[in-house]
């Protein structure tokens, strides 16, 4: 058995529905975010979580501790697993951006934002330091965000900037899941909203369990 990380992205707010950047903004879960939280908490649970880490950010911490209430498991809390910071972009939505600022939209770098990059190591690093924290076949639950989810996935697996496109965005609630093998981090599950299922294949021998 390897280690295991379950990357979660919050449930919905307002500002999603409104399409609006949120950044370090602690905008709190909508109803409909609660109760996807609930749902998704109830699914987790069932795969016995051995630690449970959210960012500081309330609309993540509060999807961390539905999960939290199920399984009996405190919450850890850590800032490095905050959303990508956007600056002046805060609480705008795209056409709003695109019109203020055409040059950096077209790269999705804010003039005042947190660069890519950066996100990427204190997200990875945070999330490594965490799952050093529990059993070689245990499973970290780690509530986050979309961009500070995909940006740290793509640092762990060690893909190249320009291919972290590839990685597609995280919808409300779903989630990732990463497993460390003998030659690092690989990828299980991506933008998920079932149950992880075991992989049983013959393109490698890691994979069959």
């Amino acid at each position: 058995m390897s280690r295991r990380v379950v990357c979660w992205r919050h449930g919905r707010t307002l500002w999603n529905v409104e399409q609006r950047f949120q950044g370090h903004s602690d905008i709190p879960l909508d109803e409909t975010g609660v109760r996807q939280a609930a749902r998704a908490a109830s699914l987790l649970a069932s795969l016995n979580p051995s630690m449970i880490v959210s960012s500081d950010l309330q609309r993540a911490h509060h999807t961390a501790s539905a999960l939290g209430r199920v399984t009996g498991l405190g919450v850890s809390v850590d800032p490095e697993l905050r959303e990508r910071g956007g600056g002046a972009w805060e609480g705008l939505t795209r056409p709003e951006i695109a019109q203020r600022w055409p040059e950096q939209f077209e790269n999705w770098e804010a003039p005042d934002g947190e660069p890519m990059a950066a996100v990427a190591d204190r997200v990875a690093t945070s999330i490594t330091r965490w799952a050093e924290k529990i059993d070689e076949d245990g499973l970290l639950v780690v509530a986050s965000h979309g961009a500070a989810i995909r940006l740290g996935l793509a640092r762990l697996l060690g893909l190249p900037e320009e291919l972290w496109h590839a990685l597609g965005g995280l919808s409300n609630c779903s989630w990732s899941v990463i497993e460390q093998g003998r030659k690092g981090w690989r990828l299980l599950e991506h933008n998920a909203g079932t149950l992880p299922e075991p992989v049983r294949s013959d393109d490698a021998p890691e994979v069959a369990h």
